[in-house]
């Protein structure tokens, strides 16, 4: 019986996040329903409830989560003074004149954004509305063009500093310890956010390489998709080193004091907020009033993800109450094929999430029920929070809800079938170098596996 009611919770929240109520109140609100009803019918032991003020304290208090607003800060600033336009604009001036040279153009600039920025709402926007029209204009093919744009604009997700990463580090730290203490180890290993960073780069860097190669499959077979561009406007190499400069300053400075232990990710994460001001000022982007409109717009996003992570904290701790953890526990260490085919289902259910769920509520929800299972079992968390990390990238790419292909619709006019066909290759090359890191978890930073 209490099985029923663990996934009579589950699904009444995918349902109701369905309909579109906000998630944070659709999480708690649901649970505390799901609760009322079962302590009634003498199935839930309110006790649980009273977990719930410590849980909130630690969120609150959290320090790695406190470089959330400070990495949103950055990329709104980095955004509002117009970094993508200057590089695109310099790049395009570099590569244009070979064919497929602005979808090249439209690789580097996505990949330094995502390592400037983090922010994968502003970046698809951003480049939607730089390279679309010119790409259209010079004859590339809108759907390869509107992909394109949706899978670099994703980088963000994975290429660090990541804000999904920073949440992802905290969530898995925290399942990590819980599956030691599970095991009776009662001084637990930790997993920070810098490691997932420095796990994160190798995997990021073959997910671009995979999207370059793909480009160059389609100028050897597909050539008319992606022509030279005759009337590229040649520019100094100077002004285009100048454009590339800031941006990489900002990574090397940021990821750099991170992984090397200099800086924490908050701290990190404060002086890249203060970096990007510098930046802004200096190109004469930024005045008062931009400058509360990124603060309006940080406050705003950092309280829908904390938020989001109380309803997911009450969610959790009702989820418990009705032995659902228990539940998928059993299920999963009694599947045939031992843990690979844990990992695999757990991985399967969400990529198919993320068809219908923002990675936000899969991290909060989902990851905290799986992470201790998968973590008792022998994986490693570094590894672990990567193929987490590429799986909810893919999520902002998958019809119907693809988040990212809601920020280029919003922004353009384009045909969903033409969207669709243009980011499907991009979410195979995803899945692909899923496959890939399983094969050698190596490219992690792990030595055995």
């Amino acid at each position: 019986m209490e099985a029923m009611w663990a996934l009579g919770l589950f699904v009444s929240v995918a349902l109701v996040l369905l309909i579109g109520y906000p998630v944070a109140i659709t999480l708690g609100g649901v649970s505390l329903w799901f609760a009322l009803i079962g302590w009634f019918a003498g199935w839930f032991d309110t006790a649980f409830l009273m977990a719930m003020p410590n849980r909130v304290y630690g969120i609150m208090t959290n320090i790695t989560l406190m470089a959330v607003p400070a990495f949103i800060f950055m990329g709104l600033v980095l955004e509002k003074a117009k970094l993508a336009q200057s590089l695109l604009e310099n790049m395009a001036a570099l590569l244009g004149g070979a064919k497929g040279g602005l979808g090249f153009a439209l690789l580097i600039v996505g990949t330094l954004l995502a390592a400037s920025t983090g922010i994968v709402g502003a970046t698809v926007v951003t480049l939607t509305l730089l390279a679309l029209p010119v790409m259209k204009k010079n004859g590339y093919d809108e759907s390869l063009s509107a992909g394109t744009i949706c899978a670099t604009g994703t980088l963000g997700q994975i290429i660090p500093p990541s804000i999904v990463l920073v949440l992802l580090g905290d969530v898995l730290s925290n399942a990590y310890q819980q599956a030691q203490i599970d095991a009776g180890i009662f001084s637990p290993k930790t997993v920070s956010v810098g490691d997932l960073f420095a796990g994160a780069i190798i995997p990021g860097l073959i997910l671009v390489a995979g999207y370059a190669l793909y480009w160059v499959y389609i100028i050897v077979t597909k050539p008319n998709k992606a022509p030279a561009v005759s009337n590229t406007l040649t520019k100094p190499m100077s002004q285009i080193l100048a454009s590339l400069l800031p941006p990489l300053v900002l990574i090397v400075s940021v990821l750099g004091s991170i992984i090397s232990g200099i800086a924490s990710p908050t701290e990190a994460a404060s002086v890249g907020a203060v970096g990007a001001l510098l930046l802004a000022f200096l190109k004469k982007q930024l005045n008062r009033k931009i400058l509360m409109e990124i603060s309006k717009e940080t406050v705003k996003v950092t309280a829908m993800i904390f938020m989001i992570l109380i309803g997911a904290a009450l969610f959790s701790l009702i989820f418990k109450g009705f032995h659902g953890d228990d539940i998928i526990r059993e299920f999963l260490i009694d599947l045939p094929g031992g843990r690979m085919t844990a990992l695999i289902i757990v991985m399967l259910v969400m990529f198919f999430l993320g068809f219908i769920l923002d990675f936000i509520e899969i991290t909060f929800v989902i990851i905290p029920i799986v992470g201790p299972i998968l973590l008792s079992q022998g994986f490693d968390p570094v590894w672990l929070g990567i193929m987490f990390a590429i799986n909810l990238q893919t999520s902002f790419l998958t019809p119907p809800f693809g988040f990212a292909l809601f920020y280029l619709k919003g922004a353009c006019e384009i045909d969903s079938k033409k969207l669709y066909k243009g980011v499907l290759p991009f979410i195979v090359i995803q899945l692909l170098v899923l496959v890939l890191l399983a094969w050698k978890p190596q490219l992690t930073g792990l030595i055995s596996f």
